[in-house]
This record gives C-alpha cells, structure tokens and sequence, in this order.
C-alpha cells in the first residue's frame, strides 16, 4: 500500500495554481493572497495617545498633587499645537500627540479644581501611554505574505493600509459526483418507505459543504448510476469547464465500479490503496477535455472512498490540500498539537489510523467508542482526528498527535 506522505506529494506536484483575480476586501476572507501587501504608510502615522487622557512634560510632574492648566483639547482626527511650558494637553484616544509632551496621562490618575487647572494624582513615565509612529507597521514593509489563507484579522489589516481590494487566487471550480444505485437523497423517499439495500447519500452533503468552506465553486453532478457510458459521458461533460472532478465510492475494482474506467477511457488514473485507516482506495488523474490527448487542457480528477468517515477523512487529508494549493497557498499542512491520551487502545493496526476524539474537559482526549468507517457520528461528536502511527498502541497518558477540526475545516 502507498504511505499518504508520498501520496500526498504526489497530488500536491500536480497542483500548479490557478489563474489570480482581484476581490474587495468584503469579499476577501477565506481567499488565497497571490502577491504581498506592501504598505505605503507607516501605522500608526505619528506618535498617538493610547487612552483618554491629558498628554504632559513628565518632568513638570514630579510628584502627585501638581496642577497644571489645560492649553488645548485634542480630539482624534485632529491635531493640536505644540505644548507650552507649564501647560498640558486634554487628549483622547488615537489623537496625535503634539510636539513638546512626552507622556500620556489617563483621565482617572487626574481630578478637574474648580479654577479649571488639573491635579495629578500619579507620576508620569516618559512614553507612557503613547502609540509610537510606525510601531504596527512600517513604511513599505510586507504586511501581508503571498500564499497565506485571508483571515477577517488580516482583511483588517489590509483596510489599515488603505488597500480596497486583494489578489487572490481563482476560485477552482469543482464536479462533485456520487455513485451508486443504492444511493438516495434526502426528501425524495421518506424513511419508512426505502427501499431495500438502499441508503441516503450523506457524501454529496458533507463534501460539499466542506468544499465551499475552502472557497470552491461546486457544480453538483449528481448520482452517477452504476454504468459504465453514463459515468464516461458525465465525466466528460463536466471536465469542459471544471478545475475538479472529485467522486464518492467507485474507484476500487469491483465489476459495479465504473468510475476508475471511465476516467482511464479519456485520461490517465493513478488508484492507490493509502495505508492509512479509515480510507483505502484514493483515485488521483487527469480528464482530457477532448477526449483523447491534453492538447485542450484537463481537469483533475480525484476519487474517494465510498463510506461516509472514509470519504470524509481522506478529503481532509489529500483533497483539502490539494483544493488550497490550487488557489496558491504555500503551507498546506495542518497544524498538529501533543495532547495526553485518556483512553486504552491496545489494537495494532498496520495502517496510519486517524482515530476520532474530543478533548475531555481535563487537559486529555476522550476517544470515540465506536471508529468504523461507517460511524459518520464520531465525525459530529470529535473536534479532531488522533494522527496514530502504524503498530502504536496507546495508553491512558500517552502524549499523541492531534489534528483539530479547526485546522482541516
């Protein structure tokens, strides 16, 4: 069997990016960046105050109890005149500080007299309370690094150096295909009236879903039936504008699976079986758009397996990365962390196991009782996936490697 590292970097080499266009910031998060953002300022632009307060001489204040008269009030958007001797500065958060005061005193260290002079009740430091200029952000520095995924934090920090729009990579327009006679959708049969052998497709819901949350455009192919010319001349249908087609369950190489012919009929197909638990069969190729050779451009193709957790974690572990490279992101890979197992799992498994778990309220992980790649509820229970290597018992204690859901979705 193929380890998913060298599957992986597989599919990734093939993965060159799409093409770039130009959003505006509302449009922005979730999005790949396909250049640096330079500033063309530095943030803050001047020295500012950091609260409401009165900007001061910190010399002039050497111990509590002095007052000192109000020369001028300086609003934010608005800049004052250079301070006077012996006066101070009544100032409001993000105004600039004027020329001669080197302190910031907040409001509450001070106490209006009735002939209007102020006391301070504290000593100033010198710089305190003062937002330098540029201590944010540089003038002409990079602010925001090509191929990283846009978050609301960034899109701000975007908007803080005047830029209304980004480069971000194109959206990939994704084929999403079912197969299976026995497949049935929601709404469609009721409960009590299913047929029997029959199941509802649950696939088409999740991989959706979780294709649009990595910003894909996703045309819904369907239920593909369990013939061969269908399936080839639906693959080919969508390949003619599509980026990926991606499908659940016939890759393998049973008499009923048609999809791992129909893709080779007008392309080439790799099929691997990945040690890794749950998923086995992963399906990676290209569609030639005209059917016979890659003159006219191709679409990918990548098949997953057909049971629900199976499906969804080998979309998580090979597709996801995969999706992101295509839009231009460079680091790919999510980030694990070590957390103490709370459980005894004593099987050892041949293949890499992603073991579903939750944190358990104490600092450990809780394991789900039942890991069958068919269980789509221990999916909805977890918040993430135990990366276990192969032959790896664990005990109640052990430190293990812990993928989040956060990061995969």
């Amino acid at each position: 069997m193929t380890p998913l590292d060298e599957a992986l970097q597989h599919v990734l080499a093939q993965a060159q990016p799409l093409g770039v266009e130009h959003v505006d910031l509302f449009n922005a998060d979730g999005r790949v960046l396909r250049a640096d953002c330079i500033s063309a300022l530095q943030v803050p632009p001047q020295d500012n105050s950091a609260m409401d307060g009165y900007a001061v001489r910190a010399a002039e204040i050497t111990a509590a109890g002095v007052a000192l008269t109000v020369s001028q009030r300086i609003p934010a958007g608005h800049v004052g005149t250079p301070l006077q001797p012996g006066t101070v500065a009544r100032i409001f958060t993000g105004a600039p500080v004027p020329s001669g005061a080197d302190a910031v005193l907040m409001q509450e260290d001070t106490q209006v007299l009735q002939d209007g002079t102020v006391r301070f009740n504290a000593v100033p430091k010198h710089g305190q309370n003062i937002r330098r200029g540029g201590e944010d952000i540089a003038l002409n520095s990079t602010v925001l690094a090509q191929g990283m995924r846009l978050t609301p934090a960034a899109i701000g920090l975007a908007a803080s150096i005047g830029m209304p729009e980004l480069p971000v990579g194109r959206k990939p327009r994704v084929a999403l295909f079912s197969t299976g006679d026995e497949l049935v959708l929601p709404g469609t049969v009721a409960p009590q009236d299913m047929p029997a052998g029959s199941i509802y497709n649950s696939n088409r819901y999740f991989l959706r879903a979780l294709l649009q949350r990595l910003g894909c455009e996703v045309v819904d192919g369907g239920i593909l039936p369990d013939n061969l010319e269908q399936t080839a001349q639906a693959i080919h249908r969508v390949a003619q504008d599509c980026d990926l087609v991606l499908s659940s369950a016939g890759v393998s190489v049973g008499e009923e699976d048609h999809v791992k012919p129909a893709v080779e009929q007008q392309g080439a197909l790799n099929l691997w079986m990945i040690a890794m638990k749950p998923g086995k069969p992963f399906a990676y190729g290209k569609v030639f758009r005209n059917g016979k050779d890659a003159s006219n451009g191709v679409a990918h193709f990548m098949g997953l397996p057909g049971n629900p957790v199976s499906s969804f974690i080998t979309f998580l572990l090979l597709v996801r990365p995969f999706v992101l490279r295509l839009q231009g992101m460079d680091d790919v890979a999510p980030k694990a962390i070590s957390v103490t197992a709370q459980f005894d799992w004593p099987k050892l498994e041949k293949r890499r196991e992603f073991l579903r778990a939750r944190h358990d309220g104490q600092g450990g992980l809780a394991l789900f009782g039942n890991q069958g790649s068919g269980v789509l509820t221990s999916t909805v229970w977890g918040d993430g996936i135990i990366d276990n290597p192969p032959l790896t018992p664990i005990q109640p204690g052990d430190t293990v490697r812990f993928i989040p859901f956060s990061e995969l979705m």
